[in-house]
């Protein structure tokens, strides 16, 4: 018999990283949804940065639960990510001394779900979405501030997504819940698979 229970409990992963991070909104001080997304570029070399995930997808839905992003897909992480397909990433909770590490495979989403996210976004983050060359040089702020206020003469009150900006979904082949315990004996649970359609094999680790 399994001895999950409390925060642990059930065999949906999906469902237990919606419920802490829904935990979390109430409890952390800014962005609960942050996450430290790493990437490895055509060297192997790591990379590693913050970004907002902006959906839990369940495992019912159509992508039989996903973690979701968005991106400019010519920044370094979005060139990374679709050079490799896969991605990794970690989400911690000081407020609560909690932490989900997940790695997966990843795919674009660029159709009505990330139109609808980018029409979502304020004004002026659809502008900036526009103006910024993410990841290249750039020479001063000016230099972004101009490109700002030609894109806002070109594109009128309600841009439309850019082309070359939209999601990532990250599938995961692993995910592991951490928690924090007495005298550093922490609580880790992985769920594990071999590919996408083969069923969780689920593990406590220890500490």
């Amino acid at each position: 018999m399994s001895d999950r229970q409390g925060i642990f409990a059930g065999d949906d992963p999906f469902r237990i990283a919606q419920d802490w991070l829904d935990e979390a909104t109430e409890t952390e001080l800014n962005d609960p949804n942050a996450i430290a997304l790493a990437s490895v570029d055509a060297e192997g070399l790591p990379n590693v940065r913050m970004v907002l995930l902006k959906e839990i997808e369940p495992s019912v839905a159509p992508s039989g639960g996903a973690f979701l992003f968005y991106t400019n897909y010519g920044s370094a992480k979005g060139q990374e990510i679709a050079a490799s397909g896969k991605a990794a990433f970690v989400m911690h909770w000081k407020s609560l001394r909690r932490q989900i590490r997940v790695r997966g495979i990843c795919t674009r989403e660029e159709g009505p779900q990330a139109d609808d996210y980018y029409a979502s976004r304020s004004l002026k983050s659809r502008l900036g979405a526009w103006a910024s060359h993410q990841s290249q040089p750039l020479s001063s702020r000016t230099a972004l501030m101009a490109e700002v206020a030609r894109v806002t003469a070109q594109q009128g009150p309600l841009p439309k997504r850019p082309p070359f900006w939209g999601g990532f979904r990250i599938s995961p082949l692993e995910i592991e819940f951490w928690a924090d315990g007495a005298f550093r004996l922490h609580d880790r649970f992985r769920w594990r698979r071999v590919n996408l359609d083969a069923p969780w094999e689920i593990t406590r680790l220890n500490p």
